[in-house]
């Protein structure tokens, strides 16, 4: 899988828990906390607008 980059500026606070996280071993490096928390948003947006259309979809089809 190729990769890109995409610079983000994270509050300094933010930047200290990151790398507590990575100095406590739940991580090899910022990144891949950084990668990690991205893919599970997105899991958590697809698993969301799947519920928003699924509920669309039912409330469609118990219109009169």
């Amino acid at each position: 899988m190729s990769t890109k980059s995409v610079p983000t500026k994270f509050p300094e606070k933010m930047v200290e828990e990151l790398n507590d996280a990575v100095e406590e071993g739940y991580y090899a490096n910022r990144s891949e906390l950084v990668r990690d928390a991205v893919r599970e948003r997105l899991r958590e947006l697809k698993a969301d607008r799947m519920e928003a259309a699924i509920k669309e979809d039912v409330e469609w089809g118990l219109q009169d």
